[in-house]
C-alpha cells in the first residue's frame, strides 16, 4: 500500500529538482526533453526511500487484527504485555491516517517511543502476543509464535527508524560535497 500523493509531500522533491537540476517547478512537461525526464527520475528515486518505508510500516500494522470489536482482545493483550500505551489504536490513529497521506514521521516516532518504553521481558511478551495473532491470521501453525512476533517487532522497529532517517537526510549541497570529499580522500 503506497501512500497517496499529496502536494505538500512533493515540496521537498520540487526543491531538489530546482536545486540539483535547475528546473523551474512551474515548467510544463512538454518543455522537458528525455534526458531531463531521466534526471528527474533519478532525483525522485533517491527521494523515495521515506515513502517506501512509510508504506512498509503501514503494511506491517495492517497485518495485525483490525482495531474493531473483534480485535479488541488482541489490542488489550498487546497493551498488557508491552506495557506501552503508544501502540494502542486510539493513540496511533491520527498518525496512521497521516501516514496514509505520506507523512510517516509521526507514526515512526510513536512506534520508537513504544520500543524505548519496553523492557526486554515486555518486548518478548509483546512478540508472543503479536506472533500468536499473525500465526492465526496467516495460517502459519508450523512456526513458533515467539519467532514470528520477534521478527515482526524487529521489522517494525527498523522500518520506523528508516522513516525517521529518510526524513532527516540533508539536502544541503555543501554537506553532500563534504561527504563525497571525505570518502574520495580515503
Amino acid at each position: 500500500m503506497l501512500p497517496e500523493f499529496r502536494s505538500h509531500a512533493s515540496a521537498p522533491l520540487s526543491h531538489q529538482l530546482e536545486q540539483r537540476l535547475g528546473l523551474d517547478p512551474r515548467l510544463e512537461a512538454g518543455h522537458i526533453d528525455v534526458e531531463r525526464v531521466a534526471d528527474i527520475a533519478v532525483v525522485a528515486s533517491a527521494h523515495s526511500d521515506g515513502y517506501v518505508a512509510t508504506a512498509h510500516l503501514l503494511g506491517l500494522l495492517a497485518a495485525l487484527p483490525a482495531p474493531t470489536e473483534s480485535g479488541e482482545h488482541f489490542w488489550s493483550e498487546l497493551w498488557r504485555s508491552s506495557g506501552s500505551l503508544y501502540l494502542l489504536p486510539a493513540n496511533i490513529k491520527a498518525c496512521v491516517l497521516s501516514s496514509l497521506a505520506g507523512e510517516g514521521t509521526g507514526l515512526a516516532g510513536q512506534i520508537l517511543s513504544a520500543f524505548d518504553e519496553m523492557t526486554p521481558p515486555q518486548r518478548i511478551a509483546a512478540g508472543e502476543v503479536i506472533g500468536h495473532a499473525l500465526a492465526e491470521s496467516d495460517h502459519l501453525p508450523d512456526l513458533k509464535t515467539q519467532v514470528i512476533g520477534e521478527l515482526w517487532l524487529r521489522d517494525l522497529e527498523l522500518t520506523a527508524w528508516r522513516v525517521l532517517h529518510a526524513d532527516h537526510k540533508s539536502a544541503d549541497p555543501a554537506r553532500r560535497e563534504a561527504f563525497f570529499d571525505a570518502w574520495t580522500s580515503v
